[in-house]
C-alpha cells in the first residue's frame, strides 16, 4: 500500500507502506522518476518466530523458494527417468535450497519499521497465514507450520517424504473444477495421500515428539487419528490491516476478507491513500500483477502517465507435480456469465514426447479452450497441465491481450515436437461427444 502526494507536509513525495513485491516495484519506479520516496517495512515473527526482510511473501516464503523446491523434486523425477533412456546416475543427493533475499534501489530511503516509528498508525506488514480455522483447533498453532497446499505436497512427496493433504471441500478452489481433479488424480497416482472431506480437530504433541493429528471424517461422521512428524497449515491468507489505523484515517475495509476497498486507478475511500497487491480488494494474488500495479501507480503519481492496471485474463500457474497453467475463465465461469450454449469448449489429451521413452502416465495431460460460440469464436480461456505448463501459457497469454480467436489459434504453427504445439491443433468439442485423445501427426 503506498500513500502519495504529500508534498509540502512531510521530507518525502511517496510513502510506501509494505516492502514486499508491489511495494518495492512502486518505490524503486517512483525514485527513478524524480521523486523522494520513503519505504515502510514491518514483518512481525510467526507463531514459530520466524521473520524475513525485505521481498515479501513471494521471495522469502513463496514463488521463489518454491519454485526452487518443485525444481527439486522435478529433478529427483528425472534421475529415475535418466534410467530409462540409459543413464546411469552413481551419487544421488538432495540439497536444501532457501529463499533469495530482495535489494532496494539506492535512489529510496528504507526505513525498518517497529510498531512506534509511527506515531499515528501502527505499521506491520506481514501477511499472516494463520486464519480463522486455526484458532478452532487446538494446538494448530503451537505445533502446526503454514503454507500452500498442493504444491508443497506435491515437491515433498517427490524429495521422498510421506504426505498426506487434508482436504475439507475441494481441491484448487478458484480454478477450473476439471483441471484441479486431474491435478490432484496425478497427485495421487504420483504418491500423494488424500483424505477428502475430512476437517481437523486437534493436534497433539507426543512424548515421541511426533504430532497426532485428529480429525473428522464429514461422511462418516467418525473422528479419526495419525502420527506425523510435521502439521503444515494451508488454509489461505489474510491482510494484517487492523494494526494499521486505517480506520482512523477513513480508509474503506471490506468487513468480510479485512481487504482495503479500491478503484480502478487503485485509490482507496481517503485522498491520496492507494493500495496494490494481495491487500487489495478483488485483485489477484500473484506477484506480477502486484508488481505492475505498483509501477504504474508510481508513474500516475509522478504525473508521466495515465495508464491503469488492466486485471483482465491474467495467466497463472501452479507448480503441482504435474503442473497447472491457464490465462482466462474457467469452464463453470464462462458458463455462468455466457450460458452453456453460448460457449464451445474444445479439448484434447495428448502425450508430452519426454513421457514416451520414460513410460510416464500422460493421462492427466489434458489441454482445454473456452470460446464464445458464435461470431469470431473469441477465446474466452485457455487451460494446460503438462510439463512446463507456465513457459507454454506466458507465450499464449499475450493473444488474449489481442482479442485472441478460436482461428487464430487454428492458423497459429506449432513448433514440433513441443507439447505447446498440442494447443494449436485442438478440434474436437466437449459437444460432440468424440474421443479427445490426440492420435499423432
Amino acid at each position: 500500500m503506498c500513500a502519495g502526494s504529500f508534498l509540502g507536509l512531510y521530507d518525502y513525495d511517496i510513502v510506501v507502506i509494505g516492502g514486499g513485491s508491489g511495494g518495492l516495484a512502486c518505490s524503486k519506479e517512483a525514485a527513478q522518476l524524480g521523486k523522494k520516496v520513503a519505504v515502510l517495512d514491518y514483518v512481525e515473527p510467526s507463531a514459530k518466530g520466524t521473520k524475513w526482510g525485505l521481498g515479501g511473501t513471494c521471495v522469502n516464503v513463496g514463488c521463489i523458494p518454491k519454485k526452487l523446491m518443485h525444481q527439486a523434486a522435478l529433478l529427483g523425477s528425472a534421475v529415475k527417468d535418466g534410467q530409462k533412456y540409459g543413464i546411469r546416475s552413481h551419487q544421488q543427493r538432495i540439497h536444501v535450497i532457501r529463499g533469495v533475499t530482495a535489494e532496494i534501489s539506492a535512489f529510496v530511503v528504507y526505513v525498518k519499521s517497529d510498531k512506534n516509528v509511527i506515531k499515528t498508525s501502527q505499521v506491520s506488514g506481514v501477511v499472516r497465514t494463520l486464519c480463522f480455522l486455526l484458532s478452532q483447533v487446538p494446538g494448530a498453532v503451537e505445533y502446526g507450520i503454514t503454507n500452500v497446499a498442493l504444491e508443497c505436497a506435491g515437491f515433498l512427496t517427490g524429495v521422498g517424504l510421506d504426505t498426506t493433504v487434508m482436504v475439507r471441500s475441494i481441491g484448487l478452489r478458484g480454478f477450473d473444477q476439471q483441471m484441479a481433479g486431474l491435478v490432484t488424480d496425478y497427485m495421487e497416482a504420483y504418491g500423494t495421500k488424500f483424505a477428502w472431506k475430512c476437517v481437523p480437530k486437534k493436534v497433539e504433541k507426543l512424548p515421541s515428539g511426533t504430532l497426532q493429528v485428529t480429525w473428522t471424517d464429514m461422511l462418516s461422521k467418525r473422528d479419526e487419528c495419525d502420527t506425523f512428524d510435521t502439521v503444515l497449515w494451508a488454509v489461505g491468507r489474510a491482510p494484517e490491516t487492523q494494526h494499521l489505523g486505517l480506520e482512523k484515517a477513513g480508509v474503506q475495509i471490506n468487513q468480510e476478507t479485512g481487504k482495503i476497498v479500491v478503484g480502478p486507478d487503485e485509490a482507496t475511500s481517503v485522498p491520496n491513500i492507494y493500495a496494490i497487491g494481495d491487500i487489495s480488494q478483488g485483485r489477484p494474488e500473484l506477484t506480477p500483477t502486484a508488481i505492475k500495479a505498483g509501477k504504474l501507480l508510481a508513474r500516475r503519481l509522478a504525473r508521466q502517465a495515465s495508464e491503469f492496471m488492466n486485471y483482465d485474463n491474467v495467466p497463472t500457474t501452479v507448480f503441482t507435480p504435474l503442473e497447472y497453467s491457464c490465462v482466462g475463465l474457467s469452464e463453470q465461469e464462462a458458463e455462468l456469465r455466457h450460458g452453456k450454449d453460448a460457449i464451445e469448449v474444445f479439448h484434447a489429451f495428448y502425450k508430452p514426447l519426454e513421457f514416451t521413452v520414460a513410460e510416464r502416465d500422460a493421462s492427466q495431460c489434458y489441454i482445454k479452450v473456452v470460446c464464445l460460440r458464435g461470431g469470431d469464436q473469441r477465446i474466452l480461456g485457455m487451460h494446460f497441465t503438462g510439463p512446463n505448463a507456465g513457459e507454454v501459457t506466458q507465450g499464449f497469454a499475450l493473444g488474449f491481450q489481442c482479442g485472441a480467436t478460436y482461428p487464430h489459434l487454428l492458423n497459429t504453427v506449432g513448433i514440433h515436437p513441443t507439447s505447446a504445439e498440442e494447443l494449436t491443433k485442438v478440434h474436437i468439442t466437449k459437444r460432440s461427444g468424440l474421443d479427445a485423445t490426440v492420435t499423432g501427426c
